[in-house]
């Protein structure tokens, strides 16, 4: 008997300079999309001073912290769950290195490649493991259940039994799939 594999999500953040411009932002959630990401969640806000500190805290004393904080509070990011069945590494591989220069010289094609600016502007972040995947999305989606959403909306995301809401920028779980489910476990 084969083990079910289920979906892995990973926090994206589109950071405030990307946002700023709508023509990079449309290109980076093509890419998204293309990549057949599924939009777990979105959304767009400024991140909070006690969000960026409890966000990049293992940064603390690094001598970019403040600029780094500085910048991510600057103005509003578009900050996405995103799933698929290696969501983290397929992310990251999109992304890029974090290091812009490096990312211009051996990955052009990479989100960072295309659009980064500097380490600090350098487009995008993503989790780089489960861990800080739970503990990421915990700070900038405070009201998402990590384990009710496995419980609960995992299949119909795994199954693709979605719909795409482009204004939103969010898959939705299809109704119609969800009353065909509950008339059948009935």
């Amino acid at each position: 008997m084969q083990s079910q594999k289920y979906l892995q999500l990973t926090l994206a953040i589109i950071k405030p300079h990307i946002v700023k411009s709508p023509f990079v932002l449309q290109k980076i959630r093509n890419l998204i999309i293309d990549n057949n990401f599924k939009i777990v969640r979105s959304r767009r806000s400024i991140i909070t001073q006690a969000d960026a500190e409890k966000f990049y805290g293992e940064h603390k004393e690094k001598f970019f912290y403040n600029r780094l904080l500085t910048f991510m509070c600057s103005g509003p990011s578009d900050i996405h769950i995103l799933a698929d069945y290696d969501a983290i590494a397929k992310w990251r591989q999109l992304m890029g290195p974090t290091k812009t220069y490096e990312a211009q010289y051996i990955a052009p094609d990479t989100i960072r490649g295309m659009f980064g600016l500097s380490d600090t502007r350098n487009a995008t972040h993503g989790s780089d493991s489960v861990e800080s995947a739970k503990r990421e999305i915990s700070i900038l989606f405070k009201d998402f259940d990590l384990q009710k959403w496995y419980e609960n909306e995992e299949k119909y995301y795994s199954l693709g039994q979605l719909q795409f809401d482009p204004k939103a920028f969010v898959h939705i779980i299809d109704k119609n799939f969800v009353d065909i489910n509950n008339k059948i476990t009935k």
